[in-house]
């Protein structure tokens, strides 16, 4: 058997802003914008958006609207107080500063070397806390 996580579902304010952020702030790559379901209502229409960052093949990020207050109260905290997503990079330093560039917000202090990498924590659009990592190299040869 063979499985993978293709997709996973993000609640944003508003599609346009949110493609706007991954897109030209954090450099991924619109994959799919299209309309799913008209509604009588073309304000509350649905769209199947997809990004991904640059390098990804098989994952990336469902961007949903909410369709009910409950949901529309979980934006910016999917995993309550928890970072939520993990975005691995082969340049901490350069991507960084690339996003504080460009007015990403990182929290939690400076960013740190750990056991596993170097780390910062940033957060998206909606206010969900993401792990910028390098991940540590393994210098040990098999």
């Amino acid at each position: 058997m063979q499985q993978h996580l293709a997709l996973t579902s993000l609640l944003v304010n508003d599609y346009d802003e949110a493609i706007h952020f991954f897109v030209n702030t954090l450099g991924f790559r619109l994959v799919e914008d299209t309309p799913t379901v008209q509604s009588l209502n073309p304000a509350k229409a649905k769209r199947w958006v997809v990004v991904a960052p640059p390098g990804s093949i098989e994952s990336g990020l469902l961007l949903a609207q909410p369709s009910n207050q409950s949901q529309a109260e979980k934006i910016g905290q999917q995993a309550g107080d928890r970072v939520f997503m993990f975005l691995y990079t082969d340049n901490f330093w350069r991507d960084y500063e690339t996003y504080r560039s460009r007015g990403v917000q990182f929290v939690r202090g400076e960013p740190r070397s750990e056991e596993y990498g170097v780390v910062g924590v940033f957060l998206d659009i909606s206010g969900n806390m993401w792990d910028l990592i390098q991940p540590k190299v393994d210098d040990k040869a098999d």
